[in-house]
C-alpha cells in the first residue's frame, strides 16, 4: 500500500462491553504486518455498561488505542465525526462495535482503496445477518435514499468504509449523516468504490434503534441532504494569476 501513510480506526461504542475485547483482538490480527502505522480511536458516547473501562483497559495494553468519551450520549454521527478531527492517519476506516462488521475484510478495502486510486471505498453486505424486518427496512432505505439524492450505492447502511481523511473531515456534519457519506463524499468529486463484505449475527448486546425511529429520521434527513445537493457550490478554474 505505498500511497497510504498511517490508518485511523473510528469506532463509535455505546453499550458494548461483551463485544469490545473481541472486536479489539479481531483487529489486531487482522492489521498485524500490515505496512502503514494504524491506530484505533473508540468513542464512548456516554455508555451505561462497562464499555469505558474495557476501552480505558484496551487503551493501557495497546499503544494502538486511544479513546475519547462523550460527556452525554450524542449518537453515532456524532461518534464519527468526533473521530475524523481526532483522526492522525491520512485514512480513517469506519465500523461498528457490535461485532456485525468483519475487521478481516479491512486489508482487501484498503488495498483496493490503495490500487485504484479511490476516495472512498465502502463495503456491500451482500448476505445480510439480520432479522426479516432489518433487512427490509434496510432495502426500503436505501431504494429511497438513491432516488431522492441521485445515489447508486447498494449499501449505504454499512458502517465498514474507507475514506481520505481530508476529504471526511470535510463533509457537513449533522445528525444522522453517517447514513449519507458516500453521498457527502461525492459533493466533493470523490472517487468512490463499492466492494462485497462479510456480515455476521450480533453475538452480544442488542440494535441501539429501533425500525419506526429510524424511519421517521430518516425522511426528515432526506429533505435535507436533498438540499445540500441542490444547494452546493460547485466551480472549476479555468485560468488565474
Amino acid at each position: 500500500m505505498p500511497n497510504i501513510k498511517s490508518i485511523s480506526l473510528v469506532i463509535p461504542v455505546f453499550n458494548e462491553e461483551a463485544n469490545l475485547p473481541v472486536l479489539h483482538k479481531e483487529i489486531s490480527t487482522a492489521l498485524t504486518g500490515i505496512k502503514p502505522s494504524w491506530e484505533v480511536i473508540y468513542i464512548n458516547d456516554a455508555s451505561t455498561d462497562n464499555s469505558l473501562a474495557v476501552i480505558r483497559d484496551l487503551a493501557a495494553k495497546d499503544e494502538h488505542v486511544r479513546y475519547l468519551s462523550f460527556r452525554e450520549n450524542r449518537g453515532q454521527s456524532a461518534g464519527f465525526a468526533a473521530g475524523f478531527q481526532h483522526a492522525t492517519g491520512d485514512v480513517v476506516v469506519t465500523l461498528d462495535a457490535d461485532l456485525q462488521n468483519d475487521p478481516a475484510d479491512i486489508p482487501s478495502m484498503l488495498a483496493m482503496y490503495d490500487a485504484e486510486g479511490a476516495d472512498m471505498v465502502i463495503g456491500w453486505r451482500t448476505t445480510r445477518k439480520d432479522t426479516a424486518v432489518k433487512r427490509l427496512s434496510s432495502r426500503i432505505g436505501n431504494a429511497a435514499r438513491n432516488w431522492w439524492t441521485r445515489e447508486t450505492v447498494h449499501d449505504t447502511g454499512c458502517s465498514l468504509k474507507v475514506m481520505r481523511t481530508e476529504m471526511a473531515r470535510r463533509m457537513p456534519m449533522f445528525k444522522n449523516m453517517h447514513r449519507y457519506l458516500p453521498t457527502l463524499m461525492k459533493m466533493q468529486k470523490a472517487k468512490v468504490m463499492e466492494t462485497p463484505v462479510n456480515h455476521r449475527h450480533r453475538m452480544h448486546g442488542e440494535s441501539k434503534y429501533g425500525t419506526w425511529d429510524r424511519l421517521k429520521a430518516g425522511l426528515y434527513d432526506l429533505i435535507g441532504v436533498r438540499w445540500l445537493l441542490d444547494r452546493a457550490i460547485d466551480y472549476d478554474i479555468e485560468d488565474q494569476k
